[in-house]
């Protein structure tokens, strides 16, 4: 192969297959087309090239109607406008080329300015021009009054109600994402077709302008050249007027035809285009699904077509054809629509009153409700929307616990206060509040009331003492140190120690099955060597529903799992097992719960303590159960509480120590008054943990 490229300083020049390869790319390729547009105002072009263009302006004509015709949605065709705008300028650059050809070489004769124009010139003028200036001038009013503004309007409406529609579908796409319904994907997707959607008809709004300025142009270009024309062949070539008139006028009406057709074409399609905008499916599908498919319209258009063939003087043939054919097509469709009329109604009836009791019985696993003054909150522009904070939440929680919460539903409850909400737990309500839209949440760290203008309550979470301010006292606030909180946070926090507080009832059967499934790959021998042979999936979903209890993530499974196989040999006692899965994560349950310098504060519990726990045990085995009694019980809570609290006024957060054999027994009852106190036995402090007393019991 011959390389024909040569080099120039060092620099390889383009051969004529590179620059074929950069015009074949798209870019390049609409670069050089619309240069080409440019070229045609500019430079001659001769009859023949104007011919070749005039077959491709109407053939992409037809090519962009079928489009319109044949997509099943307009946001199929988005680069539609950007088609529009070329293909007016192409159609003008056309107009301005045969213009050059028809005045500097009409007195040579018809077909000066090519055949096409010829043609078309003299097929409509059937020897008569007249006849010819009419039916083109029919031409334009059709185009630039009917089509062009008919679809202009509507595209102008439609891009108004668009626009006016798009906060409600953004929060219609937020709620299904909160709750559920689509995931982050189908979100985003949905997201940007609405953007598109209301971009494309505010650019189809302006892209119709470019139509009726063409057909307006094209009634001018037609004046000037009949006009001009009899000026320069009457004139300059000395032409009988005549035959000024004959040559001039077939050339310009041929030339308003050659293009003002595919302007009429591509108007038609712009209107198919923007008038289907609510219907789904290709045109022809549409039409014949809403306009065929009724038996009784259908006998309507039969019996009026065979009344009006009856009439004297009308042409019986024509309405007699249109009458049977409607009839029977009517006929049909009757038939057919009482087919299905026994088995699938009966089912259809059936699965219609069967539908209310299973939506009935559908549960939600996390369910808000928001007053109707709260719904601002799903689409809040000036800060975090409430799904948003809720879906950071699940993946915060996710990581912390190890597994992904349920889906939070999100829907208006008219019976609730009107800025007030409820939390919803399998359809219980777990909790409950109210919170103030354009005022913020200031607290006093110290648990102490907030000294400022307000409406001074409770925070919902915790009780602390909590006051709405204005958002004008928000540097004031921050300078006296309180903490600031906007509505949505103060739910979302609510939110999070609700769940907190069920993530072992949230935590199902199937998502443990998630859980094994996701896995990694050389994790999944264990799994195999483990359960079901020695630990059953409904052991290992109570042994980590119990770990989730107490705030225990689940997260390092693997562990988990190879403590329920060292264990599961010796006990079958889920509170053993459990046990001994917590001295296995000794290590993460002390990084969990230490301090701030890094040690781990503890309250400890006394000899005494333990001796009487350990006296109050009865039972064989591993069936013992705690009989301590009443006046003993409650002093042991009046001690832990006053220790723990001793601690809290020092800035210590402990966990209560005890011994393995009564942690659990001790936990069983710190729970109901502390509950979120962690108690850990000595088994489950890591050697390498740094202790701190802070307390003793």
């Amino acid at each position: 192969m011959v390389d024909l490229s040569a080099t120039i300083g060092g620099v390889k020049t383009p051969t004529a297959r590179d620059l074929w390869g950069w015009v074949a790319r798209g870019e390049v390729g609409l670069a050089v087309g619309v240069v080409g547009v440019i070229v045609l105002l500019i430079l001659p072009v001769p009859a023949f090239g104007l011919d070749i263009l005039l077959a491709m302006s109407i053939c992409s004509a037809v090519l962009i109607l079928m489009t319109a015709v044949l997509i099943k949605k307009p946001l199929e065709f988005t680069a539609f406008p950007t088609v529009l705008l070329v293909a007016t300028l192409f159609r003008l650059g056309l107009n301005i080329a045969s213009v050059r050809l028809i005045l500097g070489h009409g007195h040579e004769g018809t077909e000066a300015a090519g055949a096409i124009i010829q043609a078309f010139g003299k097929l409509m003028m059937q020897g008569n021009f007249v006849i010819g200036v009419i039916v083109f001038a029919i031409l334009v009013i059709v185009n630039f009054v009917v089509i062009t503004k008919g679809s202009g309007r509507i595209a102008e409406v439609a891009a108004r109600f668009t626009l006016d529609s798009m906060p409600g579908k953004q929060m219609a796409i937020d709620a299904d994402l909160s709750s559920g319904l689509v995931n982050e994907d189908g979100a985003r997707q949905r997201r940007k077709e609405l953007e598109q959607e209301s971009t494309f008809f505010g650019a189809m709004d302006g892209a119709s302008k470019f139509v009726r300025g063409d057909a307006v142009a094209g009634l001018i270009i037609t004046g000037i050249n009949i006009v001009g024309g009899l000026i320069i062949g009457v004139v300059q070539h000395h032409l009988p007027v005549g035959e000024a008139a004959a040559n001039y006028t077939v050339m310009t009406i041929g030339d308003g035809l050659v293009s003002q057709i595919p302007a009429l074409i591509i108007s038609i399609a712009a209107g198919f285009l923007v008038s289907k905008s609510g219907v789904e499916g290709s045109a022809d599908k549409a039409l014949v699904t809403q306009l065929a498919t009724n038996p009784i319209g259908l006998g309507m258009v039969s019996a009026a077509a065979g009344v009006i063939a009856l009439v004297p003087g009308m042409p019986i043939l024509p309405f007699a054809a249109i009458s049977l054919g409607s009839g029977a097509l009517a006929w049909r469709r009757a038939q057919a629509g009482k087919t299905p009329l026994k088995s699938d109604l009966q089912s259809k009836t059936a699965e219609d009153q069967e539908e209310p009791i299973a939506t009935a019985l559908a549960i939600d696993d996390i369910k808000i409700e928001l007053g109707y003054g709260l719904l601002a909150l799903i689409n809040d522009l000036d800060g975090r929307k409430l799904p948003d904070q809720i879906r950071a939440l699940r993946r915060t929680l996710a990581g912390d616990y190890g597994f992904v919460m349920p889906a939070v539903r999100i829907l208006d409850n008219m019976r609730l206060a009107n800025q007030g909400y409820a939390i919803r737990v399998r359809e219980m309500e777990a909790g409950q509040g109210e919170v103030r839209l354009g005022s913020l949440m200031a607290m006093d760290p110290r648990g102490q009331q907030v000294d400022l203008p307000g409406e001074h309550g409770r925070e919902p979470a915790f009780g602390l003492p909590a006051t709405w301010i204005d958002e004008s006292l928000r540097e004031e606030a921050t300078f006296r140190g309180y903490t600031i909180v906007d509505p949505a946070t103060v739910l979302t926090t609510h939110l999070t120690e609700i769940l907190k507080e069920n993530m072992a009832d949230l935590l199902s059967y199937a998502e443990v099955q998630k859980l094994l499934k996701d896995l990694p790959p050389d994790q999944k021998k264990l799994v195999d060597d483990v359960i079901p042979s020695a630990v059953s999936h409904t052991t290992l979903h109570r042994v980590l529903q119990a770990l989730l209890k107490e705030r225990v993530s689940v997260r390092d499974l693997s562990t988990i799992i190879e403590a329920l196989g060292e264990a599961a040999p010796h006990t079958s006692s889920v509170s053993a097992l459990v046990e001994h899965v917590r001295g296995r994560l000794g290590r993460q349950i002390c990084w969990a719960n230490r301090g701030e310098d890094g040690a781990l504060p503890i309250v400890t519990l006394s000899p005494d303590w333990e001796h009487a726990f350990a006296d109050a045990l009865i039972g064989p085995g591993e069936e013992k159960q705690l009989s301590l009694a009443p006046s003993k019980l409650q002093d042991f809570i009046r001690a832990v509480r006053d220790a723990f609290e001793r601690a809290a006024a020092s800035g210590e957060t402990p966990v209560l120590l005890t011994s393995p054999q009564i942690r659990p027994y001790v936990r069983s009852i710190v729970e109901r008054f502390r509950g979120q106190t962690v108690v850990i036995s000595q088994n489950e402090v890591h050697p390498k943990a740094r202790l701190k007393t802070v307390g003793h019991v």
